[in-house]
């Protein structure tokens, strides 16, 4: 049976929903979800996951794009947003509305890329402020069987306390919370009061590191990042996900592997599954 690898390069996908998705150019064997920011999208930080793969060519980055719902804080205005945000004071104290949908929509692509081969222990959930917090609250409730590699929240807090318990898996997961000292959006108050009820739950690996910036990053801060994602998803062929035969794979995973692969507009009029099959055998590594 032939079996198709997308060739080295094939770069950035852009699919319809707004995830954009960097491939590895090597064996794949690490991922990392990237969370944006209330009102931005997967665009906002589309060229950090680029450049941060160019140091680390085993990981796929995915960055979703959150659902466009009304926010309290937009004067009820629709914008993209992983759940409702109230004000801007105590946030530890908001209800959070849609953060358990939000949660679900990551789990679901962690659980996607399991099923492809790759360990819940070789995923990382990171993410910028409103993303930030979406990291911290989902990747610090996973199930043992779940646990993840880490945790990078970049100007983030702790968001739905009331809905939020660590777990036994959480309190060992590594977190590097990276924070600027006068944000005036999340406050640098919210980021210790993030850190101290974390550690009086039981969190074992917390690290706040600070920076003299406003609500944004900078470049030694992504240095810093990268190095922590590195640390905790080192290059491991043993753990890479094995490429499916052709023959194996069913119409969805076809054009997946046909996008993945550069290949979209060469399929365009293509329909029956054997010309797929055909167009990734002819362009297969």
């Amino acid at each position: 049976m032939a079996s198709f690898a997308s060739a080295p390069g094939t770069g950035t996908i852009r699919a319809g929903d707004g995830t954009i998705t960097v491939n590895p150019t090597q064996p794949y064997s690490g991922l990392v979800i990237l969370m944006h920011g209330l009102g931005d999208s997967a665009e906002g930080f589309a060229d950090v996951a680029e450049m941060w793969a160019r140091s680390a060519p085993h990981i796929k980055f995915i960055l979703p794009t959150a659902p466009t719902q009304p926010v309290t804080l937009n004067g009820g205005f629709p914008m993209p947003s992983w759940y409702d945000i109230v004000g801007l004071s105590e946030r530890s104290n908001e209800n959070c509305e849609g953060i358990e949908a939000s949660r679900d929509t990551v789990v679901k692509i962690m659980e996607e890329e399991n099923k492809q081969g790759l360990a819940y222990d070789r995923m990382m959930l990171s993410g910028f402020s409103q993303g930030g917090a979406m990291s911290l609250f989902t990747g610090l409730q996973l199930p043992a069987e779940k646990k993840i590699a880490g945790v990078l929240a970049m100007s983030g807090y702790l968001a739905g306390a009331k809905q939020f318990t660590l777990s036994d898996a959480g309190k060992t997961t590594p977190v590097l919370h990276c924070h600027g000292t006068v944000d005036p959006m999340v406050q640098f108050p919210m980021a210790q009061k993030t850190e101290a009820m974390l550690k009086e739950a039981g969190i074992e690996n917390y690290e706040l590191k600070t920076y003299n910036i406003q609500h944004t990053v900078i470049p030694e801060e992504l240095a810093y990042a990268l190095e922590f994602i590195k640390r905790n998803l080192p290059p491991d062929e043993s753990c890479a996900v094995k490429e499916k035969d052709v023959d194996d794979m069913s119409v969805k995973e076809l054009k997946a592997a046909i996008m993945k692969g550069g290949l979209g507009k060469q399929a365009v009029g293509l329909v029956e599954k054997s010309e797929l099959r055909k167009l990734l055998k002819d362009n297969k590594k």
